[in-house]
């Protein structure tokens, strides 16, 4: 008999999905601790950016006690909302959405990231002019009863349909995500067209409010790694939310970097 056992390779996988679960709650439930003090209401009907933050938490299971708990925690002592702003490689812009209790370490923490990846931290409005905020809403093409109106899998995906639903619903744009339609909104808007598209028998998967990049730029192969290390180092910093770039992502972009995962 091996020296390792099947067992332990299987605990020591799952310890790491846990431990990576565990510092997304951690996040999530910051990210709503703060949604909800600054719109000012425990309750997500009355605040839009804290439905669109527990909407985020449920896209990925996460418990109700600990939405719960975070929401409770928002009118007490907690973390505050910070953004850095800088070009990684090729000269991507880069916009990093943090919660921190202090600053001063997300800041250096955040520098050195990006000087590590060859870039450089600016100053605040640097690079903020080239993305757009919007609100973001998921839709399986998958149709859990017969009288939602987008197909399954077995049958052809009807996007003319869905186009119409998403105009009457006063959304902005749609793209195709594979496995989901993805639909943006204006920023203030995001609720009332999930809620518009509800109301037309589509069902939705999810929604969070985004940063969407006004002109993606395009990049080699070789860029797009660089800056997509640049991203992965960031995103493993316990007080980044949210990452953003303008690189453009075209198919054969996302088959390389899917390459290195």
């Amino acid at each position: 008999m091996s020296g390792h056992s099947k067992w332990a390779t299987t605990k020591h996988k799952k310890a790491a999905i846990d431990a990576k679960r565990s510092s997304l709650f951690s996040k999530l439930s910051r990210n709503i601790t703060v949604a909800a003090k600054l719109g000012g209401d425990p309750n997500p009907d009355n605040n839009a950016t804290l439905a669109a933050a527990v909407a985020r938490a449920r896209m990925v299971s996460m418990p109700n006690a600990k939405i719960k708990a975070a929401i409770d925690k928002a009118f007490g002592a907690g973390a505050d909302a910070a953004t850095y702003e800088g070009y990684g490689p090729a000269g991507i812009a880069v916009y990093v959405d943090c919660l921190t209790d202090n600053k001063n370490r997300t800041a250096a923490d955040v520098r050195s990231a990006f000087t590590h990846a060859g870039g450089n931290l600016g100053t605040t409005g640097s690079v903020a002019f080239q993305f757009e905020r919007k609100g973001s809403i998921a839709v399986d093409k998958i149709i859990k009863s017969d009288d939602k109106k987008v197909a399954d899998r077995e049958n052809a995906v009807d996007e003319d349909e869905f186009m119409m639903a998403v105009a009457e619903a006063d959304g902005e744009d749609y793209e195709d995500a594979g496995d989901e339609w993805i639909v943006y909104t204006a920023y203030d808007k995001m609720q009332d067209v999930q809620k518009a598209l509800e109301a037309q028998g589509i069902e939705v998967k999810g929604s969070e409010l985004t940063m969407v990049a006004t002109t993606p730029t395009d990049v080699s192969v070789a860029d797009a790694k660089k800056v997509q290390r640049l991203v992965d180092r960031l995103e493993e910093l316990e007080d980044v939310q949210n990452v953003y770039d303008t690189m453009n992502r075209t198919d054969e972009i996302e088959e390389a970097l899917a390459e290195d995962e």
